[in-house]
């Protein structure tokens, strides 16, 4: 029985469950390939989502209201949460952006290296929960009070341009920048597959759209499987 027939979602029996670490452990025994992407939502999606659909949740009844069943799903589907290669977030993204964020993960080249997407958002949307590293540049000047630059995004030249006018911004750029550079390699030394970079503004439209933009193109010239995403811009 393969994991993705038996493991998918609350359909399965607590049992089944609480026995996955173990059938995955028997499969890698026999030199099975396998790689766990571990795909979420927050409970206001998810309950949208449902209402939406009109389809009743797995373990929701009359005596167990929606929001109590999402919450027992979570639980039920700890075993397979902490054996993924990869946890991704869904709940800003729809079915088109999730489809093209995975095909890009999966063919990304050479599967023996890190794949490293470098993701931008905005913390008045909340943080991304699927994210290895956050960083926070609301620290730098803000080309939103600018009233030339309000309307462009950190992927403009004049955006920039006005950031790099500041030490502040460069700064902030070589430090992340370092800070990978060290720490990367010791996360491949650890066989892992994937990781999240998340660089977070107010609003995910400039300071962090910039510096996922300046990241992405340092790293793209000294590693492959380098991605990148800008969340609120999607």
């Amino acid at each position: 029985m393969s994991i993705s027939q038996w493991a998918s979602n609350a359909r399965n029996t607590a049992a089944d469950l609480a026995s996955f670490s173990e059938i995955l452990r028997d499969l890698k025994s026999r030199d099975v390939d396998i790689e766990i992407f571990f795909l979420e939502a927050d409970n206001a999606t998810l309950i949208k989502r449902f209402s939406e659909t009109r389809r009743r949740h797995p373990l929701s009844n009359d005596e167990v209201p929606l929001n109590e069943a999402i919450i027992q799903e979570r639980s039920l589907l700890e075993a397979i949460a902490v054996e993924a290669d990869l946890h991704m977030d869904t709940s800003r993204t729809n079915i088109h952006q999730l489809r093209e964020l995975i095909q890009s993960r999966v063919n990304n080249g050479d599967h023996s290296q890190l794949s490293l997407l470098f993701e931008s958002f905005g913390f008045k949307q909340g943080i991304p929960v699927d994210a290895d590293f956050i960083f926070d540049v609301r620290c730098i000047p803000n080309p939103h009070w600018q009233p030339s630059l309000r309307k462009l995004t950190g992927c403009d030249p004049a955006v920039a341009e006005f950031l790099e006018q500041h030490d502040d911004a460069i700064k902030m750029f070589e430090d992340i920048r370092n800070f990978l550079e060290n720490w990367i390699p010791r996360f491949e030394a650890d066989n892992r597959s994937y990781m999240t970079i998340a660089i977070g503004c107010t609003g995910g439209q400039h300071r962090s759209v910039y510096m996922v933009e300046k990241l992405t193109a340092w790293f793209k010239e000294l590693r492959p499987g380098i991605l990148h995403r800008h969340r609120e811009l999607s």
